[in-house]
């Protein structure tokens, strides 16, 4: 056969292959219903039937509203609030009574603003709703004339009777105040106290999260500055992990670059036999300066270190080994802070895990034609950020973009993570603003599909409202100022004579839930985005928003079933009695009344940690039920003792079981916060 008839043939079968590899596909695409046919395939028919079949799709989208919108009515007007994931939001169940009464009062209208807040005056009812000036403004810019308080008669009007719902009155030119049913109350408290404080998100915001807070340098002191990435990631995760999330919690440490090079080369130095006997490292801080002070000062060891990064990255066996000691050093000590702070199932993934990630990184920028050179560098510029990020440094180096760029693609893929948050200061902003940015440009992140947000946070300040710093003006080391804390709590304990009434096991646990709870407290009662100024006297003051004044008042509330004599198991069947009888004669006092109302806020102001990230909603939310509980205990006995004698005479089992609720709303408060709480105090 000649070569011609050889190349005719080839050509041929190759032909064949790509229209049976056409074939294959388009079968594929029917069988899976989404084919599309070829304008010139399309006959009048097909067309025909193409625009029914989207008129149908659109039908069916509206339907389903309809449908779950009129389930929403049917649920609240039939007394079908549904418990079962847990606590109610109430501010979320009448903001659906609102868009549904909203939507039916205006048909014509989409996508009308519905805004329900909690009363901030409770002469006025429990909750408002504030939609009636705006929603006037829109319909007069589409030519329809209607005063605020006419559009809010409207909307009553088409208010369901439900069980939420007490009563509606129009104020002013057009809120309308709110008033709650003492029985939906009732039966929320009644099955909070059976089946406990939790709740849950639907399936449609669940899915993995992933933090990265904490993050300390490896072969440095963890100081004042890692306080609060670890205290708010930790918090956050916990929030999470308490709706049900899966919760990946990272901790991005500093364990690969340049410095490593110095810091082997002086560990051959110091220490030859090193693969051979651990180093007796115990203070790496000073082993790092020393390290520091040779690379600054001795040419010849500076060029050993640079050949030492060259050695440990191309992954040189004795090099790691070196790499891997000093880390271990560091790993032990970064424990030792968080065993205080009880901060656990942190996932240490450094920058090492990325090594191997970030060429093909590169590579894929460049194959996607986004790479561009300049002065050696190479840049990438996504679009609408305004500033390129550096990929390559001149020298061929990789960069911290470069890191964070196969670091957000991991987590995002690998990870499949659908809430990825990373608690960082707030001099990062820009840094992750073109990361995010970048991971968009490139495919990676589609924000329909992913939450992804940097928390930021401010600076810790000295009294001074300087930069925290030491009197000799070097940075606050952390273990230095957890020593200073439980020093004060314990002798702030002595001092209210808490040694004399307290074993000295119950001491110690005091004097330790008190001091770091005080520190974690401390920062997260502050707005995250803001500075704040760091202060023993007033973190351990029990007075006021302090963790000192709400683990005291916790102590308190836990005590007074004991007092009374009741025991936990007595607790569960009077919850019970309560629930089986809907919740009847459960509130009856006003002071009553208005701590369940508090107590069951819970859902709303974790709903707006989870939204905001801002954990100092929380710590409002905890003084204001505390607050609300001593006005309650002031006004209400619990138990009525003989004068005489000291004997309970009477126990008012409905209000114990409210001092228990309370207790169990703060006790769920304090794990997120992730403070430790002791019975005695």
């Amino acid at each position: 056969m000649s070569n011609d008839t050889m190349h005719d043939l080839s050509i041929k079968i190759q032909a064949q292959e790509e229209e049976a590899n056409k074939l294959l596909l388009e079968l594929s695409q029917l069988q899976n219903s989404n084919y599309v046919l070829k304008e010139d395939e399309k006959t009048q028919v097909a067309s025909s039937l193409e625009a029914e079949n989207a008129k149908l799709t659109y039908q069916s989208i509206h339907l389903e509203r309809a449908i779950e919108r009129e389930t929403e009515k049917y649920q609240t007007s039939n007394n079908l609030i549904n418990f079962s994931n847990g606590m109610v939001n109430i501010c979320s169940e009448l903001t659906n009574q609102f868009k549904c009464a909203i939507s039916d009062a205006f048909p014509d209208v989409t996508n009308l603003p519905v805004n329900v807040q909690v009363s901030q005056n409770e002469k006025f009812g429990d909750f408002q709703c504030n939609s009636a000036m705006a929603i006037s403004g829109i319909l007069k810019a589409n030519g329809t004339n209607m005063p605020p308080r006419k559009v809010a008669e409207a909307i009553i009007s088409k208010l369901v009777d439900n069980v939420l719902i007490e009563s509606t009155s129009i104020a002013g030119p057009g809120f309308i105040n709110i008033k709650l049913q003492n029985s939906f109350l009732e039966c929320a408290l009644t099955d909070m106290l059976v089946n406990g404080v939790h709740l849950s998100h639907s399936k449609r915001d669940s899915g993995k999260v992933v933090i990265d807070y904490s993050s300390p340098n490896i072969a440095k002191e963890m100081h004042v500055g890692h306080l609060r990435s670890t205290i708010i990631g930790d918090c956050l995760a916990n929030l999470f992990e308490f709706y049900g999330h899966e919760v990946l919690r990272i901790n991005h440490v500093g364990d690969w670059g340049t410095q490593f090079g110095m810091l082997i080369a002086h560990l051959m130095d110091k220490f030859p036999n090193y693969k051979e006997v651990s180093p007796p490292i115990s203070d790496l801080q000073a082993f790092y300066k020393e390290s520091k002070k040779r690379f600054d000062n001795e040419e010849d060891f500076k060029k050993r270190a640079y050949g030492c990064v060259v050695k440990l990255q191309s992954l040189d066996s004795d090099f790691i080994k070196a790499w891997n000691l000093i880390c271990d050093v560091s790993r032990k000590e970064f424990q030792l802070i968080y065993n205080r702070l009880n901060i656990t199932n942190l996932v240490e993934r450094g920058e090492s895990f990325y090594h191997d990630r970030m060429p093909k990184v590169v590579k894929e920028i460049e194959s996607k034609g986004l790479m561009v050179e300049e002065d050696g560098r190479k840049l990438l510029f996504p679009e609408g950020l305004g500033y390129p990020l550096t990929v390559v440094k001149s020298d061929g180096g990789f960069t911290y973009d470069t890191s964070d760029l196969a670091t957000i693609k991991q987590r995002l893929h690998d990870e499949n993570g659908k809430i990825l948050i990373y608690v960082v200061d707030c001099g990062q902003s820009s840094h992750f603003e073109g990361i995010f940015t970048a991971a968009k440009a490139l495919g990676w992140w589609d924000s329909a599909k992913a939450r992804v947000e940097h928390v930021g946070f401010g600076v810790v300040l000295g009294e001074d409202r300087k930069k925290f710093k030491t009197r000799s003006g070097d940075t606050v080391r952390l273990v230095d100022l957890l020593n200073e804390g439980l020093k004060r709590s314990g002798e702030k304990l002595i001092e209210k004579g808490r040694d004399k009434e307290l074993t000295e096991d119950e001491l110690k646990a005091t004097q330790a839930a008190v001091a770091y709870g005080c520190v974690k407290y401390a920062d997260l009662c502050h707005n995250r985005i803001n500075d704040y100024v760091f202060s023993f006297d007033k973190m351990l003051d029990d007075r006021g928003n302090t963790a000192a004044y709400l683990l005291y008042a916790y102590t308190r509330i836990r005590s007074i079933s004991r007092k009374a004599g009741v025991s936990e198991e007595e607790l569960n069947v009077a919850s019970k009695k309560f629930q089986e009888s809907g919740g009847v004669s459960f509130l009856n006092h006003a002071k009553e009344i208005k701590l369940a109302k508090c107590i069951l806020r819970f859902p709303e102001i974790l709903q707006r940690v989870c939204d905001d990230l801002t954990p100092h909603i929380l710590c409002d939310f905890m003084y204001e039920l505390s607050t609300t509980f001593t006005e309650f205990y002031d006004n209400c006995y619990c138990i009525e003792k003989d004068k005489a004698s000291g004997e309970v005479k009477k126990v008012h089992m409905n209000r114990l079981l409210l001092c228990e609720a309370t207790s169990s709303v703060m006790d769920a408060g304090f794990k997120i916060l992730g403070l430790r709480t002791v019975e005695k105090m």
